[in-house]
């Protein structure tokens, strides 16, 4: 349980560091790219099984990996972006309501329990989505909706796939290296994108965004690590796991935005917390 902990804090942490990064008008994708280095170097560096980089396309996670380090630079920028645009509470919510996505894979591919309770608590999580996005102060045109919808899908589609790769091709042995390769694939793709940018407008990279990388890479190194290894746990549905992590992330993050950052929710956003922490309820128990 201690693993489950410890991914709830660093992922929490992550939330709170991409609000900052609205507030210390940092580069998302600059300080992204950097974020996934420091991950990837972390990796490799507390590793319990060595593998040389040029054969780590051998191992049987590779196509995994590849895949999720390109969902999870996609899945980065829009977390920034709705932090910055729907606030913390908002940004936590959305991602983690996700977890009826992984929930539905993991009832139909792994044979999970399936109630009453837990698809009613599936169904309150999907109107939570909605209503805790809802930002009734912006024009909705301006993305206010698009950034949360997208954040729940791609978090939803990772979920499922970390799943999926940790339970049929992942060592236990190998949990750190395999983090820190999709780390690493990730940053490449990051590195494209980023040099495309500066083909069409040269800038300079800048300290804050280098500092900023680093502060984000730290925990969200570990918050990968922390749910893998917690995913490893024999005789815990994942779709338990995934709920009790979500709910737990989703409280903690509404509570840093009410209280550190003076976030305001409307009547619709109180509602949606309501059921997102009620729908996570019902799962968990079912």
């Amino acid at each position: 349980m201690i693993f489950l902990l410890l991914s709830i804090l660093f992922s929490t942490g992550l939330f709170v560091i991409f609000k900052f990064f609205g507030i210390y008008k940092i580069d998302v994708l600059k300080a992204i790219v950097v974020n996934y280095i420091v991950a990837f170097t972390m990796g490799f560096l507390l590793a319990e099984r060595q593998i040389p980089i040029h054969k780590i396309y051998l191992e049987p996670w590779f196509f995994g990996a590849l895949f999720l380090g390109a969902m999870f630079v996609s899945v980065f920028f829009v977390m920034a972006m709705t932090a910055q645009k729907n606030g913390v509470s908002v940004t936590s919510i959305a991602g983690k309501m996700s977890v009826v996505i992984p929930v539905f894979f993991g009832i139909i591919l792994y044979k999970e329990s399936v109630s009453f309770l837990k698809i009613s608590g599936i169904l309150f999580a999907l109107v939570a989505v909605y209503l805790s996005s809802v930002n009734e102060e912006k024009n909705t045109k301006n993305g206010t909706l698009l950034f949360p919808i997208l954040l729940f899908l791609g978090s939803g589609i990772i979920d499922t796939v970390l799943k999926f790769v940790q339970t049929n091709y992942v060592d236990d042995r190998d949990v750190s290296i395999f983090s820190g390769s999709l780390f690493g694939i990730a940053a490449i793709f990051g590195l494209i994108i980023l040099g495309i940018k500066t083909l069409k407008k040269p800038e300079k990279f800048g300290y804050k965004n280098i500092l900023a990388g680093v502060a984000l890479g730290v925990p969200n190194y570990f918050s990968i690590i922390f749910l893998i290894k917690a995913l490893q746990i024999k005789n815990f549905e994942s779709s338990t796991l995934f709920t009790i992590n979500n709910v737990a992330i989703v409280i903690v993050s509404t509570l840093v935005g009410l209280l550190f950052f003076k976030e305001k929710f409307s009547n619709k956003n109180k509602i949606g917390v309501v059921l997102a922490v009620l729908g996570i309820i019902l799962v968990t128990i079912a």
